[in-house]
């Protein structure tokens, strides 16, 4: 039998090709334009799995972009993991910021430079590998299922629904998911709860048209300047959000949590450092790795209106528009939030202009016990792999169709991400660590070999 290690050294050129030409593939799904790279990073993702050794591969239709569906079945009797992935993309821009062409890898000082090299072409493609050596070595012991969108970065519209229609097909014992970070390679680190989104567009008008800036400021309300007053009425001085009801859902961290948060090795002069702040802001009364994981927030995600081309111009807009989110933690419903902000922003704006506001996607919050059998594999998959046991951790960002899962399909998910935040995801450089890359490959083994000896 070939060890991990040597599997992966034999074999990493072949990995780095595979990987890179689905990086290739700019299969961004928030660009409509897009559609025709969307369907065929699904094709490719069908033939690398068939290639990893499943039984069968195919890219369904969904109401929006198509799935990827794979499986490699063992023994009926055996429980079965599901994995799931993303394979769509954000979009690059602001393009002039990146090093090296977003869509053409490069490798440089161990790390490979992309779009996607993360979130999530690389850490799926660590699923992949691990399964291709358990089967061609003769290693796995249950089933194994892939379910791939390409919906992710735009909420999983589709998603949701093609598991209402297809239970069957997608019936597991466990879900493994890798599309979140560790909070340092020399700190591993699993991920237990997620906070969930709300998002909505919002567009203010004014006049009927733009006006001179001359003849009429001061006497008709600029629609710009309502807007930014609006949303800094959002959030008060404390770093509360101001909704009426916004909290009344919202569970306060256990004493006994708030202690292990405490004792999460955390350099605040070191965070502000590489994100190039001098000082850190939020709610009162807690900690920032608290504000960031298991406290709700509002952000302006975009804002814009009036003339913003070079020169100036003295005009008065007609129109403003923002984009606006809220993370969310678990027990707070995103349809009750989504609706709760709509009301206020209408209650609050000026009679001087009109308001639309859009409600766009959303999703909940979601807690896995460390109790698990599967937990207990992650957890040896990591200590394994990175030579320390990892840290229990809850973390800020959300991907809502976590919480789908474990409603529609009656299932509790493992978070076995292997991401960092110097991966710069959703930013321009974004990229993955070589040494990660293959360490990820040996968790996801051990993984499977543990959760093997725990179920059968």
């Amino acid at each position: 039998m070939t060890h991990i290690k040597e599997y992966i050294r034999q074999n990493e050129p072949r990995f780095l090709e595979e990987w890179e030409s689905l990086i290739r593939i700019p299969s961004v799904s928030a660009h409509p334009g897009h559609r025709p790279d969307i369907e065929a990073c699904a094709q490719r993702w069908k033939e690398l799995l068939l290639a990893a050794g499943a039984d069968r591969a195919s890219v369904m239709p969904s109401q929006g972009h198509p799935l990827v569906f794979a499986e490699k079945r063992i023994d009926p009797a055996a429980p079965t993991v599901l994995v799931y992935g993303h394979y769509d993309v954000m979009p690059a821009e602001p393009l002039e910021l990146w090093h090296s062409d977003p869509f053409e890898p490069e490798i440089r000082d161990g790390r490979l430079y992309a779009r996607g090299a993360d979130d999530d072409k690389g850490q799926t493609m660590i699923q992949v590998k691990a399964f291709e050596y358990l089967v061609r070595e003769g290693l796995l012991r249950h089933n194994v299922k892939f379910i791939l969108e390409g919906e992710e970065e735009i909420g999983s519209p589709s998603l949701t629904p093609f598991m209402r229609a297809n239970k069957e097909l997608l019936a597991a014992d466990i879900i493994l998911v890798s599309d979140t970070s560790m909070l340092a390679v020399d700190l591993p680190s699993l991920t237990t709860g997620l906070r969930g989104l709300a998002y909505w567009e919002i567009e203010v008008t004014g006049p009927n048209r733009d006006l001179h800036s001359g003849h009429f400021g001061g006497a008709v309300a600029n629609p710009v300047n309502e807007l930014c007053a609006l949303l800094a009425r959002v959030v008060d001085e404390q770093g509360r959000i101001t909704i009426s009801g916004f909290y009344d859902d919202v569970e306060e961290v256990p004493v006994a949590e708030r202690e292990m948060i405490a004792g999460i090795p955390f350099d605040e002069e070191a965070y502000k450092a590489s994100i190039g702040v001098k000082a850190l802001k939020g709610e009162a009364g807690y900690a920032t790795l608290e504000r960031n994981s298991c406290r709700p927030s509002f952000d302006i995600c975009g804002i814009w209106g009036g003339y913003t081309g070079e020169g100036a111009k003295t005009v008065l807009p007609s129109k403003a528009f923002a984009k606006v989110s809220c993370r969310l933690v678990p027990h707070q419903d995103h349809a009750k939030i989504s609706r709760l902000f709509v009301e206020y922003m209408e209650r609050m704006a000026s009679p001087a202009v009109q308001i639309k506001v859009t409600p766009m996607h959303g999703g909940e919050g979601y807690v896995c016990p460390i109790t698990l059998p599967a937990y207990k594999a992650a957890e040896a998959g990591f200590e394994k792999a990175f030579g320390k046991k990892p840290l229990a951790v809850r973390r800020g960002g959300s991907i809502p169709i976590i919480s789908d899962f474990e409603r529609e399909l009656g299932v509790k998910t493992i978070l076995m991400g292997f991401g960092l935040e110097s991966n710069a995801i959703h930013s321009p450089n974004e990229s993955f660590s070589l040494d990660v890359f293959r360490k990820g490959i040996e968790a996801v083994v051990e993984f499977h070999l543990r959760y093997s000896e725990r179920s059968l």
